[in-house]
């Protein structure tokens, strides 16, 4: 209400460069008092402009432990964000081997691009860019950087586990984009603590399934529905679908019934007003390519009521 969101949408997209998912930015106002706050940090830091950056949930074990591997990246993408937003030269921190390019007057995607060595597409995907719309003063990481050694430990080799080896100019985010995978999901499967990455680097995919295609669950003191459904991949709607549940009440004891992720249909999901085919995947945890691909779409564009199936 004091200020407009434009610093909280750059803290918002700057995560989202480090491969966590990313909800939204918004503000709610005190119901007793509109003109105030809803928060009562921000309602009582004056004079400054204040956000709250939830950095992601540590209420079930994967979650948790992608916030593990990663939550130096993410407090370094809230610090990149304010460095943008205030106009100040962002310095990233010594021994990462990262590489950021401040937009000035005149650049676009291409020229940068050129002048870093990498292709546009290339560009886009670090930054996790879904138009080609640039801002003076944008900060643009323009090389993920590499470690010098791989990890010491590798995970043991089981029949069907799926592993890639690391090539020049490759990136988490383009290595889990080709396996319709996700960056977290690498990081924790390799024991990876940082996004670096060295040429010959053998990385684990995915493990070979050996869990039965569908299972029973029981609810837990203090267990959710959401919480049960984010643990097995699916969604609130799907778990209580499964289980012809009509409310989102649980008792302990309840026995559940779970279908692993891999083996339920696409999900049907209805355009709303502000959607974007970038928004929608990553709030179903899969990729803008895969999306279209599944519709036969040939474009981006997306209209208000439109039905799409998300694999």
């Amino acid at each position: 209400m004091r200020n407009n969101d434009t610093l909280s949408e750059k803290i918002l997209n700057s995560i989202a460069q480090e491969g966590q998912i990313i909800r939204k930015n918004y503000q709610r106002r005190l119901p007793s008092n509109p003109s105030k706050d809803y928060y009562y940090m921000l309602r009582e830091t004056p004079n400054a402009e204040t956000v709250i950056v939830e950095y992601g949930f540590l209420d079930n074990a994967k979650d948790a432990a992608k916030l593990k591997a990663n939550y130096k990246d993410y407090a370094e993408a809230v610090v990149r964000a304010v460095m943008d937003y205030k106009g100040l030269k962002y310095t990233p921190p010594k021994g990462t081997g990262a590489k950021y390019y401040t937009v000035k007057a005149g650049d676009t995607l291409w020229t940068i691009a050129k002048n870093n060595n990498i292709s546009v597409d290339e560009l886009k995907k670090l930054n996790n860019l879904t138009s080609n719309s640039l801002t003076i003063g944008q900060t643009l990481k323009v090389s993920a950087g590499s470690q010098t050694e791989p990890p010491t430990t590798t995970p043991p080799v089981e029949t069907g586990d799926i592993y890639y080896t690391v090539k020049s100019g490759d990136n988490l985010y383009k290595i889990a984009n080709q396996f319709n995978t996700t960056v977290n999901d690498i990081k924790a499967l390799n024991n990876l603590s940082s996004n670096l990455l060295s040429i010959g680097q053998k990385l684990l995919i995915s493990k070979a399934s050996s869990q039965p295609t569908e299972t029973t669950y029981t609810v837990k003191s203090g267990d959710t529905l959401y919480g049960i459904a984010n643990k097995y991949g699916l969604t609130v709607d799907e778990l209580k679908k499964l289980n012809n549940l009509s409310t989102n009440n649980l008792s302990i004891g309840q026995k559940l019934l779970i279908k692993n992720n891999g083996s339920t249909a696409p999900t049907e999901y209805t355009v709303k007003s502000g959607d974007s085919l970038y928004r929608i995947a990553i709030q179903f945890n899969t990729t803008v390519d895969a999306i279209k691909q599944l519709n036969n779409l040939k474009t981006n564009n997306l209209s208000i009521g439109q039905k799409l199936l998300i694999p």
